[in-house]
């Protein structure tokens, strides 16, 4: 069983105004995350029901639940693949009413998918260069002539990629087709893209799915080391709980679109209704 990763930025939480808790260091920062009254109907079905959320700046919290619960459609309404019926969303502060995805993401907001979507015959490289457009200073016109201001940028983009790279110790892969890479690396490679855009809150959909235990102890790590090196937010969704109780402050429990505990990882572990929801209602005799 992975041991809980320490750091060197651990405290407790505190309570905050709408129920939620963040880490004590980030009592006077803006949080990353602010969701209010957030909810959807499909179809005149409410997926996603009065879900209340706050994340520090520089928080690791976990978003669990039994399949079906909602995650990931709570994923999709952060990033505005949905649009929310009700409900407030603030990155930073800032409402996100009437934004895109596209808009979304130059606030701040990074996100991985559960399926992978790498661009297979990009290079290592490539594929996180693509992620930092939000960063590109050239124009059109100055990357047709190949300006000196275009190799400038070039060659910073380079470096930071290789930075960024280094993170899961894949610098010596970055001239492999990304299609080439074991699924473990192409999973730690689209955390790597995601981090190129430079976020604030990095949302992570089920990061250890498929890798091996040893895999998962090294992911532990590492995600804690983006969030020590980047003082970023991270909200993740997993199913692997060794991984969520060892590495997250904060935890919410979504069951059927709702929200039915928050708190510390103890605290949600002794949890009736979290245990309910996960192994149902004990029968009586």
């Amino acid at each position: 069983m992975p041991k809980k990763v320490q750091s060197i930025n651990d405290s407790p939480l505190v309570n905050m105004p709408s129920s939620s808790y963040i880490p004590q260091r980030d009592l006077y920062k803006t949080p990353a995350l602010e969701t209010h009254h957030l909810g959807v109907d499909f179809g005149g079905l409410r997926a996603v029901d009065d879900f209340n959320l706050t994340i520090g700046a520089t928080e690791i919290a976990g978003l669990i639940g039994p399949n079906g619960a909602g995650k990931t459609t709570v994923f999709n309404l952060l990033t505005k693949v949905y649009e929310p019926t009700t409900g407030t969303i603030l990155i930073k502060g800032i409402d996100t009413h009437n934004k895109n995805t596209v808009q979304l993401n130059k606030l701040g907001v990074a996100r991985t998918f559960q399926n992978i979507p790498l661009f297979d015959n990009l290079t290592v490289e490539e594929n996180v260069k693509l992620g930092m457009h939000n960063s590109t200073g050239y124009d059109m016109m100055t990357g047709i002539l190949r300006l000196p201001k275009y190799w400038k940028q070039e060659k910073a983009a380079h470096d930071r990629a290789l930075e960024l790279l280094s993170i899961f110790d894949l610098q010596d892969k970055a001239d492999w087709k990304a299609g080439s890479l074991p699924y473990g690396a192409q999973r730690r490679l689209e955390i790597v893209r995601a981090l190129a855009t430079d976020p604030c809150l990095l949302l992570l959909d089920e990061p250890a799915a498929g890798m091996n235990p040893s895999e998962t102890s090294e992911l532990m790590e590492n995600i804690v080391k983006i969030r020590d090196t980047f003082q970023i937010a991270i909200l993740l969704i997993e199913h692997d709980m060794n991984l969520v109780m060892g590495i997250c402050e904060g935890i919410c429990v979504l069951n059927f679109g709702k929200i039915i505990a928050k708190g510390t990882p103890d605290e949600i572990q002794a949890t009736p209704a979290v245990i309910e929801a996960y192994l149902g209602r004990k029968k009586e005799d």
